[in-house]
């Protein structure tokens, strides 16, 4: 079941998820279009996120390293472009929360999450295009976010275009005003064990590359530190979420789609990182967090969005899905390796399950569609959300397409 699986998800990105990011390409102005309605209305004036536009640089250079497509390898370009030429902030550095449909800035918010995701999409452009001028950017966003974008305590979140800290609204939900996030963190994390690997793999051409990778080694030790003594609740084995500036929690909020995507994209910077003492430290932590998510959020074949107060929501979102079937597959894979082969199932058989269930109500199957954003609890689409904005991207659901590939 899982190898038809595994072919089920190539064949979906490749007929699907590829055609209908390419389709979306702006040729006149650069970049891809920010805005497909519920009702399939392409509005070609929308306001192109940059992080939407770094996650389809992430996706199409890392479909074209697996596919070997060289169709990809152009699309990322036009996507890397995109970024150099307009995302940039030449004059204070950084990268712009949004720009207009023309490329003119539309939001100078510089917020540590974009820059994390440049960071991100950029190492991967350069592993698939050897680039070196991506890698370049890579590293000096990496040093404006160690520099601007972090204190003794963990790393800030939102700045004016000149680095002074301002509101953080864009990443604070659920009626709170954030003065750290999981989130962000999460992402940095992201960021820098993407950037680490490839590092190191430039690193076995070119010996000079050498002296950073301590820098980023112990930056991601860090992050590591704040995520088991900060950001883990031990007694409910969950993440907090929203926090003040000291890490005292905001809200009783039990976010399911971040806990499950933590609990293998942690497990993966950690192998990245290859720290003995730090994955002894933290992958007890990222198995709990697996296992209450299983035990927690997945019902009908599915994932529920988040608990707050006690209360779950019970809207299943797109995004939460695709973490979860890569989720529950890197737990049954843990549970392989230490000989519980009962549980080792139970993980997988819910991985195929989501699958299951996205292929039956998440994906849209009319013509020039892709995913659905949001279904109810009987799986009705939720007609308000759209199919593209600028955080609906082929990140989620094509990262599950491609790393599915390695189980």
């Amino acid at each position: 079941m899982v190898s038809e699986m595994k072919t089920e998800m190539l064949s979906h990105m490749t007929g699907s998820i590829i055609p209908f990011w390419k389709m979306l390409r702006d040729d006149k102005y650069g970049g891809y279009y920010g805005l497909l309605t519920y009702d399939l209305r392409l509005d070609k004036k929308a306001v192109k996120g940059c992080i939407l536009n770094s996650r389809i640089l992430w996706f199409f250079s890392n479909a074209y390293m697996l596919l070997k497509d060289v169709t990809l390898l152009k699309e990322a370009k036009h996507a890397y472009d995109f970024l150099r030429s307009y995302c940039l902030d030449e004059d204070n550095g950084g990268v712009f929360w949004s720009c207009n449909y023309d490329g003119s800035v539309a939001d100078e918010t510089k917020h540590t999450y974009n820059q994390a995701f440049a960071v991100y999409a950029l190492a991967s452009y350069f592993d698939a295009s050897g680039d070196e001028s991506a890698f370049i950017l890579a590293s000096k966003l990496r040093g404006i976010i160690e520099k601007k974008c972090r204190d003794e305590e963990g790393y800030l979140e939102a700045f004016t275009a000149d680095f002074r800290p301002t509101g953080n609204d864009k990443l604070s939900e659920n009626g709170v005003e954030a003065y750290r996030t999981m989130n962000t963190l999460l992402h940095v994390f992201e960021a820098y064990s993407e950037y680490l690997r490839v590092l190191k793999k430039a690193v076995s051409a070119d010996p000079k590359r050498g002296s950073e990778i301590k820098a980023v080694s112990d930056d991601i030790r860090f992050i590591l530190d704040i995520f088991a003594d900060k950001i883990y609740n031990r007694k409910l084995k969950r993440q907090e979420v929203f926090f003040d500036r000291h890490y005292r929690s905001l809200i009783d909020l039990h976010s399911y789609g971040h806990d499950i995507e933590a609990s293998w994209l942690i497990d993966r910077g950690l192998k990245i990182l290859n720290d003995r003492n730090y994955t002894d430290k933290i992958s007890s932590i990222t198995g709990k967090l697996s296992k209450s998510v299983y035990e927690r959020a997945y019902i009908d074949n599915s994932l529920l969005n988040e608990c707050e107060k006690g209360v779950d929501d019970t809207n299943r979102i797109w995004w939460v899905q695709a973490e979860a079937v890569l989720g529950f597959a890197n737990a049954s894979k843990r549970s392989a390796a230490v000989g519980k082969s009962a549980e080792a199932y139970r993980f997988m058989k819910a991985a195929e399950d989501v699958w299951g269930y996205i292929k039956d109500k998440m994906i849209d199957n009319r013509e020039g569609s892709e995913w659905l954003a949001q279904v109810d609890k009987d799986g009705i689409p939720v007609p308000s959300l759209p199919i593209v904005e600028p955080w609906k991207c082929p990140y989620h659901n094509g990262r599950m397409c491609i790393y599915m590939q390695d189980y």
